[in-house]
């Protein structure tokens, strides 16, 4: 039996360009939803002409043609969303509704999905506002999965290297400090950061695994697994300096947020759900989900400390 063909929507993404890539280096035959909505960012085409090149293929759909959504789903077996959920670039999840809907239609996909990639929606009943919103959407779009008995996969990735570990997770900027850092009340609580490349492995690995099916998949690389503190200290002995530590209490962190745009609110909620709360490591995996790391011991997953040298 031969590899699954899978479709990445939203390939052009932050996430979705690695995806793309890896579905290629794994073998499954590729394609990517080419939406007429790019008009003339060629940035974008640009990389749906890297993607064509490497061997994947282009299906032409828009979220405004249903029929072109069910013609593309047919030509596959796997359905991966990569659309953006994040307020300070584009928000799109709710337009997966109508993936669902031409999924539903075309009857044929063995494997959906969603852009999930963060933290696990289930686990956010009680989620400060605004930030509660992109956990509310993606439930939206579970539910809507689930009514239609479409087999799928959630993926939880946890915390973004990217976004969380190239900062020392301060907010607002992407690379490291140089002279100071602040820490999220005194930094002890544990966190789990994961390269987006090894986030894309993983969501690969799972779409033809019989394990991961109606199931959420939690990535935990166990040596990512890192209070905020660890991570700075990473850092400190990376370069042999120092940072001055200022500990923000959770009260002043929450006042923050006056003042602040929306999508800046969004990001003080989720922060303190993940540094004050401890929500990404304050519970056990149970019979509903499986770990990535376990299921995929094959899997070199990058160590932050490798990380960091990035920005040294």
């Amino acid at each position: 039996m031969g590899k699954s063909k899978v479709l990445v929507v939203g390939g052009t993404g932050y996430l979705g360009r690695r995806i793309v890539k890896a579905s290629l280096a794994q073998g499954h035959p590729t394609f990517v939803l080419q939406r007429p909505e790019i008009g003339l960012d060629i940035e974008k085409l640009q990389i749906l002409l890297s993607f064509k090149v490497k061997g994947a293929t282009l299906l032409e759909g828009s979220f405004e043609d249903h029929k072109s959504l069910v013609e593309a789903v047919k030509k596959v077996d796997v359905v991966i969303s990569a659309m953006s959920g994040v307020f300070f670039r584009s928000h799109n999840l709710l337009l997966q509704l109508k993936l669902v809907e031409a999924i539903k239609e075309a009857g044929n996909i063995k494997r959906f999905l969603p852009s999930e990639f963060g933290i696990d929606p289930a686990r956010m009943g009680d989620a400060l506002e605004p930030g509660r919103v992109t956990f509310d959407e993606k439930m939206v779009v579970r539910k809507a999965i689930e009514e239609a008995n479409i087999p799928h996969t959630y993926v939880s990735a946890n915390c973004f290297a990217g976004y969380f570990a190239g900062n020392l997770s301060q907010m607002g900027v992407l690379t490291p400090p140089k002279e100071k850092v602040y820490l999220y009340g005194d930094g002890n609580v544990k966190v789990v950061f994961v390269d987006e490349d090894d986030i894309a492995t993983y969501t690969i690995k799972t779409v033809d695994d019989p394990c991961t099916l109606n199931k959420t998949v939690y990535i935990r690389p166990p040596e990512n697994i890192l209070t905020q503190r660890q991570l700075v200290e990473l850092w400190e002995n990376l370069t042999g300096k120092k940072l001055d530590k200022f500990s923000i209490s959770k009260e002043d962190f929450l006042a923050s947020m006056k003042g602040m745009d929306y999508s800046g609110q969004v990001g003080v909620g989720h922060f303190y759900h993940i540094y004050y709360e401890g929500c990404l490591t304050n519970f056990e995996i149970g019979e509903e989900g499986e770990e990535a790391s376990k299921l995929y011991p094959e899997v070199k997953y990058k160590r932050m400390n490798e990380y960091l040298k990035l920005y040294m």
